[in-house]
């Protein structure tokens, strides 16, 4: 029956359809890339809604059954996040035409659009495996598509930057590589179910705690915690807009779940608590993460590098919510992983947009801007208004959650550092505000009119769900509590 097999049509839908892009016709490549990227949202939404009926299965490839073969298992926790990066997916395929054909040479749309779909196959392959090497090969899967995603931006920076992120993420694959081996050397398999099982017995060894380590350091790389984030700004800046929101929204969040699933379903919280002292690294480097990120952001006159700091310091937020170890802090970070993701993505397609028009996304040539493109400078403060927390929006939901789970603790302190960070916020947004509303534009610019309807609605699709989740958190907050408890090893 079709239906038992949803878990692998999952990934082998964009991974089969990659190639054919540069087959087809040029004329039929975006209706056969959107309809696969549709196809895989009502995937990734059945799958979800058989683990909330049904609880957490199984799929064994081929028939072998773990741990001797490759296992796909769909839980609570990563049915979210797969459901999290194919909407994405396929927001920002409805979003692409306009803006590829703008950022991107005609002969080149065809690869973008292949790699398009492989960095979306192994997103959502690190996902849905239950394999550790899997995990592995699936993020390299990602990562080299996204290198050559970047690189077709036409300022020629992109290829640094693509370059610069190839090594680093290179390091991070092989920290993630060697952890994964010492690993597989103490214990005899890769299934990560079976893995959790036999841990224990040889989790006093300086070979687990090693592995520990380098499983750190790669995944934190790879998530770009700071200070290991210097490879993000310029990724993000130079990338064509449209691959901007897509890894910007994805991307970073699928390498917090991997470190999620590591370290409290392999290793366990009290080992990585109890015995490494893991919070005594993240809750630091996240709040200084936090507050250096959102201090060099106000400073950017480019609008998507003053984003892309400010996505570092949101990176800070989840990694600080899972630093406390507590189910309210570990809801607070997989609550973030998915209200970051809608409210990032929507601006920076907001920036396309903009970019689309007014040929630039230097500050300095937004004035004026809420006069010559109001819609698109509303959905950017819409957006803007969620970074900061304002209430009813998803940011207010995530940073609620974190001082909570501060408080929990007793540490008053931190709950204080969060809000004070919110204000920080509102002065990079703000910079923006005071541009595009508050100043005249410059005389003798040409009347410019709003991007096309099949870029602004995606953008407001994003934008309504960052409103609508705001306002009733039940499958984000719920489920993230959900899944926060049985990461902790409590019944959900």
């Amino acid at each position: 029956m079709l239906s038992s097999h949803l878990p692998a049509l999952q990934i082998a839908l964009p991974l089969a359809a990659a190639p054919l892009c540069v087959l087809l016709p040029r004329r039929l490549v975006f209706p056969f890339v959107l309809a696969v990227g549709w196809g895989s949202l009502g995937l990734a939404a059945m799958l979800l809604s058989r683990v909330i009926e049904s609880g957490a299965f199984s799929y064994a490839l081929g028939g072998w059954s773990a741990p001797w073969g490759i296992e796909y298992r769909l839980d609570l926790l990563n049915a979210f996040v797969m459901l999290l990066v194919a909407l994405i997916g396929a927001v920002v395929l409805a979003y692409a035409p306009a803006s590829v054909a703008r950022e991107i040479a005609a002969e080149n749309q065809p690869h973008f659009y292949a790699a398009f779909l492989l960095c979306l196959t192994g997103l959502l392959g690190i996902s849905i495996t239950g394999d550790a090497f899997n995990v592995f090969v699936f993020l390299e899967i990602s990562s080299l598509s996204t290198y050559g995603l970047i690189s077709l931006g036409r300022d020629r920076r992109a290829l640094t930057a693509a370059y610069n992120y190839l090594i680093l993420g290179t390091i991070g694959a092989t920290f993630i590589l060697i952890g994964i081996g010492l690993l597989y050397m103490m214990s005899g398999t890769l299934n990560m179910a079976d893995l959790a099982a036999r841990l224990p017995a040889v989790a006093h060894t300086r070979t687990i705690k090693v592995a520990f380590a380098f499983l750190t350091v790669g995944l934190t790389l790879k998530l770009a915690l700071f200070p290991l984030h210097i490879w993000l700004p310029n990724a993000y800046a130079y990338a064509p807009s449209v691959v901007t929101a897509f890894v910007a929204a994805t991307a970073t969040k699928v390498s917090v779940y991997a470190f999620l699933r590591f370290v409290f379903t392999i290793f366990g919280a009290d080992f990585a608590f109890e015995t490494m002292r893991l919070n005594w690294l993240l809750l630091p480097l996240a709040l200084i993460g936090i507050f250096a990120a959102s201090a060099v952001a106000i400073y950017q006159t480019d609008l998507k590098r003053l984003l892309a700091y400010s996505s570092v310091a949101q990176i800070g937020y989840m990694m600080l919510g899972i630093s406390f170890g507590s189910v309210t802090g570990l809801t607070a970070g997989i609550v973030h992983l998915f209200n970051h993701a809608l409210m990032k993505g929507a601006l920076f397609l907001a920036v396309g947009c903009i970019f689309l028009r007014a040929h630039s996304v230097e500050l300095s040539d937004l004035a004026g801007l809420g006069r010559r493109m109001p819609v698109t400078s509303f959905a950017f403060v819409l957006g803007g208004l969620g970074l900061i927390g304002v209430p009813l929006t998803v940011g207010f939901v995530s940073k609620w959650y974190l001082i909570l789970g501060a408080l929990e603790q007793g540490w008053w302190p931190v709950a204080g550092l969060v809000l004070v960070s919110s204000l920080m916020a509102l002065v990079y947004i703000w910079r923006f505000v005071e541009t595009a509303y508050f100043r005249p534009p410059p005389e003798g610019n040409a009347e410019i009119a709003e991007a096309p309807l099949t870029m602004q609605i995606p953008l407001w699709i994003l934008l309504a769900m960052s409103i609508g989740f705001g306002l009733d958190t039940e499958l984000t907050a719920g489920t993230a509590h959900r899944a926060a408890l049985w990461l902790l090893g409590s019944t959900p």
